[in-house]
């Protein structure tokens, strides 16, 4: 059998060459909780060490969606589906935002309380049964009833609105920042008194402070919307927020094209529950200041980030 062969052309397939990064600086927003800060001046540290300039602007963490859109941010490297989830989707439909990437670590926001508190009230992690607990989280400032201790008021936590929507013996109280938060479960630490405060993972308190959400009624799509929603047919937000909520990365859709491989790079990041909780301890509990915690994150994990960068 005689065998034809047949010639062919090889074409070797290069990598796309990306045009190169503007030299203008990337807006990148801080807020006002650890993991955030150290996470954005790493991901910051990681396009300076790429050639870019990086400049952090302070930014509220609702009104960050439309900087973004707007192109004055360029990215936002911490969209939590439960606090921000209904701003980052609202920027979307407007357009000029693109949900980048998403985060490996799951993500969960509401009521929480230390284990101690069990003690004073064995129902938990049971709504009702905080609620008939109420008068155990009194103080001066809310009279007979219950103190919650929410978050910072532009979280947009609608824990008021959970209050009256579930009929519970409490009175809402916002702290100024994560640091009060903290300060106040070490304060009660002390005594073991019983306390209910806005807590979230992935951060370190669970590391610190073992304890437990409270169970509400589940979330469902529109609890927050549709009063047909969720177990009380009159109300909105009469249900917990969500348990296994995204944590994403939003960026400024014309960040491809002004910085095509910091862009490159941003589609790349992920981070674990583990490392986000690592990232908030080192200012939180060894007192670094943030960007020297993004230096030691980056320094121990080059393993982790430098795949991101290639």
């Amino acid at each position: 059998m005689t065998r034809l062969l047949i010639g062919v052309t090889t074409f070797a397939l290069a990598a796309p060459v990306l045009a190169e990064d503007s030299s203008d600086p990337i807006i990148i927003p801080i807020h006002n909780w650890s993991s955030q800060i150290v996470m954005s001046n790493a991901v910051g540290q990681i396009f300076e060490g790429m050639g870019n300039a990086v400049e952090y602007v302070s930014t509220d963490s609702q009104a960050v969606y439309e900087a973004v859109r707007l192109g004055d941010a360029t990215l936002e490297l911490e969209v939590w589906e439960g606090a921000f989830g209904k701003s980052f989707n609202a920027a979307l439909e407007k357009g000029g935002i693109e949900d980048v990437a998403t985060h490996d670590a799951i993500t969960r926001e509401d009521w929480w309380y230390p284990l101690w508190t069990k003690e004073a009230c064995p129902g938990l992690p049971d709504w009702k049964a905080l609620n008939d607990c109420a008068a155990k989280f009194a103080t001066p400032e809310t009279g007979e009833k219950g103190r919650f201790l929410g978050g910072p008021v532009d979280w947009l936590k609608h824990d008021a609105e959970k209050v009256d929507a579930l009929g519970m013996n409490f009175t809402v109280v916002n702290a100024g920042s994560a640091a009060a938060l903290w300060a106040e479960i070490a304060a009660a630490e002390k005594d073991k008194t019983p306390i209910v405060v806005f807590n979230w993972t992935p951060n370190f308190a669970e590391a610190v402070w073992p304890g437990e959400f409270v169970n509400f009624p589940a979330w469902e799509e529109g609890c927050d919307t549709d009063p047909a929603k969720g177990p009380m047919p009159d109300k909105t937000f009469d249900c917990g927020n969500p348990a296994n909520g995204y944590l994403k990365i939003a960026a400024w859709d014309g960040m491809k094209d002004k910085w095509p491989k910091a862009y490159a790079t941003l589609q790349k990041v992920s981070f674990t529950n583990a490392q986000i909780a690592e990232m908030a301890k080192l200012v939180d509990v060894d007192g670094m200041e943030p960007e020297d915690a993004a230096s030691e994150w980056l320094k121990a994990n080059e393993a982790v980030w430098k795949p991101w960068t290639e």
